[in-house]
Order: C-alpha cells, then structure tokens, then sequence
C-alpha cells in the first residue's frame, strides 16, 4: 500500500493506483476539479494519472457567491 493525503487527510491505495481509483474510493459530489501536488489534472488523465507515496491529492470544489 502507497500512502497519499487526499484533501489534507491520510489515505491507502495499492501500489499503482490512478487519480480515477482515489476517486472512486473517496466519492466525491461533482463538480469538482483535481489536483496532485498543485498540478491540475483533465479529468480525461484521471485513469491514466498514476499516484506515487507522498503525493498529495486535492479535490476542489466550486465555491459561488459574490
């Protein structure tokens, strides 16, 4: 198991794991946008972009308002 933080907080994910299979694991409520270690992701590089110990994983929602 590789340890990342996703949103400030520790997670598990096997050796290899992609953007797609964090998701998957943490669930989040669309919209949202995707970062790993300040790097924004296209969502069409979440199943390619792997996730390596350490990394760091924000998962960024709109905020409206004025």
């Amino acid at each position: 198991m590789i340890q990342i933080l996703i949103n400030n907080q520790p997670a598990e994910l096997p050796p290899g794991a992609t953007v797609a299979e964090a998701l998957a694991q943490w669930q989040p409520r669309p919209p949202f946008a995707v970062a790993v270690n300040t790097q924004f992701v296209p969502k069409g590089r979440y199943a390619a972009q792997q996730l390596q110990a350490g990394d760091k994983l924000e998962i960024i929602a709109p905020v409206t308002g004025g």
